[in-house]
Formats: C-alpha cells, sequence, structure tokens
C-alpha cells in the first residue's frame, strides 16, 4: 500500500473514532508539536550557519575576512532569487503577508513545498549574514504545516481553515519562547472575532510548541535583560512618553521606506528579479561591513548589523555598548533590514524592529543618564538600570509602531525578557506609538506589502437577511464527514458495518476502489435489497446529480425539489469525481429557520 493511501486509511480511521472536536484537539498537539520543533531547527540552523561564516571570516587576513563578509550575504541573496524564481514563488518576504493572504483568500491553504523551501531558503538567507528575522519564516512554515494536517486531518473548509492560526500560534510560541503574545497575535493578525473554540485548541499548540522550545533549548528567555531592579512606575512614564512618540516617528519612517523602496524596486523591470536579492545582499556586506568597522573604532567590533543580531541588544541592556556605537548600529541595521526587505529577501521584520527599538532606547537611556549627572534625579537607579530600562521601552514601542499588533508587543516584550516591573510604562509607550503610526500611516504594512503585489483581503459583507442566506454557496451548511459505501460490498456485509458503527444516514455515497464517486444509496434502498446484492448493481443505472461547494443554497434547494431529491452529493470543483460532502434538503431547511 502507497504512503498516500495508508495517510488515507489513518485519517479515515481516525474519523471513525473520534468525533470533529476531539480530531480537532488531537491535530493541535501534533500541530503544537511538530511547530515547536521546526521553530527550534530553524534557531539553531542560523545560529550555526552564521557562526561558521563569523568564524571562517575572523580566520582570514582583513582582505578575505571582507571578502567573505562581502560574498556570503551575496549568496544568500543569489540562491533566495533564484530559488523564488524557479521553484518557490511564495519564498520571499517575511512570510507573514502570504499567510494572510492565504487565510483570508485560498481557505487556509498553505502547500508543503512552499513551506518545506521557506525554512532552507530563510536558513541560507539570514544564516549566510542577510539581516532579517527568523521569526516570519517560521509563522509561514508552521502555518503550513497547520494546512497540510487540517487537509489531512478534515473535510469541512472551516475546520481546515481553523489548523492555520494553530500552527502560527505555535511557530510564534516557540520561536519567541512567548506562548501568550503568540495567543495575541494571532487574534491581533488574523482571527477578528473571539472564539472559545478557537482559543481552546492554539492554546493546546502554544503550550506543546512552547514546551517542546524549551525543552531543547532551556528556560532562559530569548533575550536576556540583566535588570533585576523594581522601577517607580510614576518616573517611568514621563520616560516612556517621549519614547513613544519617538518609536511611532521612526516606525512610520521605516515602514514607509521599506514599502516605498520595494515598489521601486518592482518597477524597475529591466533588473531580473532572480538577480534583486543578491544586489541587496552584496549591500548589506557593505552595511555590516561599515557597522563592523566604525563601532570598532568606538571600542567594540559588532557583527550585528550582518543576520539577527541579538548580541548587542543583550550588551545593550547591559549599557556595555557606547552611545555611538548604538548609533551606527541602528543607522546601518534599519538601513539593512529596508534593503534586504526591498530586495526580496527571504526573512522576517519581527527581530530587525526589536533589535532596532533597544537601539533606540539605549540611545534615550544614555540621554537621561546626562541628564541626571547636570540636575539630580530622586530615585535614580542607577546609569545600567536606567538605560536597560530605556531598552526595554523602545523594543516595544518600535514593535507596536511597526507590526501595529499593541497587545502583542506588550506581552511579548515581557515573555521575550522576563521582566515585568515596567509594565504600565511599556503600555503606555506601545500605544503613544502605535496612535502615531497609526495616524501617519493608516495601513498596516502586512497589509500595505498585499496591496503593493495586488491582493485584496476578502471581508465577509455585513448579513442582511434570508435573501443573503440564499446567496451563500452551500459549502456554508453542507456536511463533510460522510460515511461512504465501497461498490464491491454486498448489501449484508454494508448492513452489518453500518449496525456496529451504530450509524443509520438517510443516503450513502458510493466509492470505487480509487475513492472515485460513482453514486447514492438510500438507507430504505438499503432495506429493501436483496443481502447478496452488490451495491454496484443498485447503482448501475443511477442518474447522478451533483454539485460543487460553490453552488449557492437556492440553486441546490431548487434542483433538489424538482428532482424530488432528498440529498446528493457534493464533488471538487477541479475533480468531479472527488467527494467533499454531502448537501440535504433538512441542511437547507434547518439553517433557513435558524436564520429566520
Amino acid at each position: 500500500m502507497s504512503f498516500r493511501k495508508k495517510s488515507r486509511a489513518l485519517a479515515d480511521s481516525m474519523r471513525a473514532r473520534l468525533d470533529v472536536g476531539q480530531r480537532f484537539m488531537v491535530l493541535c498537539v501534533v500541530v503544537g508539536l511538530l511547530c515547536g520543533l521546526v521553530a527550534v531547527a530553524f534557531h539553531l540552523s542560523i545560529h550555526w550557519l552564521f557562526g561558521e561564516v563569523w568564524h571562517l571570516a575572523e580566520s582570514l587576513s582583513l582582505p578575505g575576512f571582507i571578502a567573505v563578509m562581502l560574498l556570503a550575504p551575496t549568496l544568500g541573496g543569489l540562491i533566495v532569487g533564484l530559488g523564488v524564481r524557479f521553484i518557490s514563488p511564495n519564498a520571499a518576504g517575511s512570510g507573514i503577508p502570504q499567510t494572510k493572504a492565504a487565510y483570508f483568500n485560498n481557505g487556509g491553504r498553505i502547500s508543503a513545498h512552499d513551506g518545506f523551501w521557506r525554512f532552507i531558503f530563510g536558513v541560507l538567507y539570514v544564516g549566510l549574514g542577510n539581516s532579517l528575522g527568523r521569526e516570519g519564516p517560521t509563522v509561514h512554515v508552521s502555518a503550513a504545516i497547520g494546512s497540510r494536517i487540517g487537509r489531512w486531518g478534515f473535510r469541512d473548509a472551516q475546520r481546515r481553515q481553523a489548523m492555520v492560526p494553530v500552527g502560527v500560534a505555535g511557530g510564534i510560541a516557540a520561536a519567541f519562547n512567548a506562548p501568550i503574545a503568540a495567543i495575541m497575535f494571532v487574534f491581533e493578525e488574523l482571527m477578528d472575532g473571539f472564539s472559545m473554540k478557537a482559543l481552546g485548541g492554539i492554546a493546546v499548540a502554544v503550550v506543546i510548541a512552547a514546551a517542546t522550545s524549551r525543552m531543547i533549548l532551556g528556560e532562559n528567555p530569548i533575550v536576556n535583560t540583566h535588570l533585576s531592579v523594581d522601577y517607580h512606575t510614576s518616573l517611568w512614564m514621563l520616560v516612556a512618553m517621549p519614547l513613544g512618540i519617538a518609536a511611532g516617528l521612526v516606525g512610520t519612517a521605516f515602514t514607509a521606506a521599506i514599502v516605498g523602496l520595494r515598489g521601486w524596486v518592482k518597477d524597475r523591470k529591466a533588473l531580473p528579479e532572480w538577480i534583486r536579492p543578491a544586489i541587496g545582499g552584496l549591500m548589506v556586506g557593505c552595511f555590516g561591513l561599515a557597522g563592523w568597522y566604525f563601532s570598532g573604532l568606538l571600542g567594540y567590533h559588532s557583527p550585528d548589523v550582518f543576520s539577527v543580531g541579538y548580541d548587542s541588544l543583550e550588551m545593550a541592556f547591559e549599557a556595555k555598548l557606547a552611545v555611538g556605537i548604538l548609533l551606527v548600529l541602528l543607522v546601518l541595521k534599519a538601513l539593512a533590514v529596508i534593503v534586504n526587505y526591498a530586495t526580496g529577501g527571504s526573512g522576517g521584520l519581527f527581530s530587525p524592529t526589536l533589535f532596532l527599538g533597544g537601539m533606540i532606547g539605549g540611545i534615550m537611556g544614555f540621554g537621561l543618564a546626562g541628564f541626571n549627572e547636570m540636575l539630580p534625579i530622586p530615585d535614580y537607579p542607577g546609569d545600567q538600570e536606567v538605560i536597560g530600562g530605556c531598552v526595554l521601552l523602545g523594543m516595544g514601542a518600535l514593535f507596536g509602531a511597526v507590526i501595529r499588533n499593541p497587545l502583542t508587543s506588550l506581552i511579548m516584550i515581557f515573555e521575550m525578557t522576563g521582566n515585568y516591573s515596567l509594565i504600565l510604562p511599556i503600555m503606555g509607550g506601545n500605544l503613544i506609538a502605535w496612535g502615531i503610526a497609526s495616524r501617519l500611516q493608516r495601513t498596516p504594512i502586512y497589509n500595505a506589502l498585499l496591496m503593493q503585489d495586488g491582493i485584496s483581503l476578502k471581508e465577509m459583507p455585513a448579513y442582511r437577511g434570508a435573501q443573503d442566506y440564499a446567496q451563500l454557496p452551500i459549502a456554508a451548511i453542507m456536511t463533510y464527514d460522510v460515511e461512504t459505501l465501497s461498490e464491491q460490498a454486498t448489501v449484508s456485509q454494508v448492513r452489518t458495518g453500518l449496525r456496529q458503527k451504530k450509524l443509520a444516514k438517510h443516503a450513502y455515497p458510493v466509492v470505487n476502489e480509487e475513492g472515485h464517486l460513482r453514486g447514492i444509496v438510500t438507507r430504505g434502498e438499503l432495506q429493501l435489497a436483496v443481502p447478496e446484492t452488490r451495491i454496484s448493481e443498485m447503482i448501475a443505472d443511477q442518474e447522478l446529480m451533483s454539485f460543487t461547494p460553490k453552488t449557492s443554497i437556492r440553486d441546490a434547494a431548487n434542483k433538489l425539489i424538482a428532482r424530488e431529491f432528498q440529498q446528493a452529493p457534493v464533488v471538487s470543483e477541479v475533480d468531479p469525481k472527488r467527494l467533499v460532502g454531502v448537501i440535504t434538503l433538512n441542511d437547507i431547511t434547518r439553517q433557513q429557520n435558524a436564520v429566520g
């Protein structure tokens, strides 16, 4: 038996043993485990690859060092450019816009092919030194896992779609070691309405994914703040206000630069798409070497314009980086991220945004420390704690301004850093930054990127009564989990099987060995037939009527009534032999009564 047939048999067995709710929870556990493993693998692969590249460069003379750090991100860009052009067009960018488009416009369908290549290209692109993050691609890969398992485990389109947020939450929980923020992100970014059913499944996946990550990577937060002091809220609210304003303005300029440069690059028709990421990689190599050189002049050669860059962020918390280094890293890292994303690289914006926010906060922290020297502040905790606290505030504020999920940014900062003493100032700074960015640039960055690609997310129109109900597709009310009969079985075998399963449906679709639809048999026909009769004989002269999921409820009802049928099979639009469900007059009238 082939793998596909074994997989299908396993799915059928699960459907027979577990009801829909039980199946959903079991599959959420599976998705959480797989997403946790994928996030850990992504983290370790990027960390290892960039470590090897940097170690190789440092072992060479200065010309060799420069050559390696110019060529590595260029090679990463070339691989991604060719891969996006010839293998997986959806592997460019962060992956979150693609996930949103699939969830809203394509019923949550994300191919395993796209997920696999997103992982490969993301590791190579960021691991070879390009200045984007790992969390966005992790979301895309995890969403692909949820989508694939959803299609395997459910026939119901809504259940399949619901597995995508489960994967997204699991990926973020493991990537950031932030399970609560993962739940908030899903509801802020993907799901407009609150659903307790969805929350239950998402919470299961988040717990499993975060536990898997912690078992392998350890319990420590992703970023160690080294902050142990208790901050006085009243004074820090005064710090959060200007920091929030600065983050709102910088965040708006940052997102406008990404979208604007990306649009400009897309309009350069003479420049082949596959070469653009390589050009971006070469430019980032120049930015990274400039950052290494200029930061070295100020006392510390920082490599963190390249790749993810959390090491400098931790040093900023400890006030180990001079204000000049913070400024160099802020400017050059921002330029690197803008160029990498605009030229079609494969990586996310979460990590770079947190990094840049930390640099902004660190610069303001040095300013506050200098102010204290001129005019001492009561209960001043010390320069290191002040600078570290400002770094924390800056991370949250810029994340809120760029990603536009204020609750996610608030909770994520707590969970990533393990520091909860600045909750009110962080809330204030986040909301100020988010408010300014929303006012100056109304379209959030992920939606702006989709619009730039000519993609608009579908929106459900307001419901206006029974007239709208009749125009809905039957996919909204049909039955997806159906019991099928084999055409080779006898009536006696079918009766025994149905008795054992305690099933008493009005009718049963009939399929052949390949699973293709051949007809439909009612319970009354089975009761009247001779026990030795084969099912294939009962449907030999049958005139089968079927619908597709997009058939309107009105059309289906009219045709069923005209033919005096109580039910009809629903088949795939692209393959009329593939059964996807059943629609009955009872389904139609029951829902009609419910909305009436």
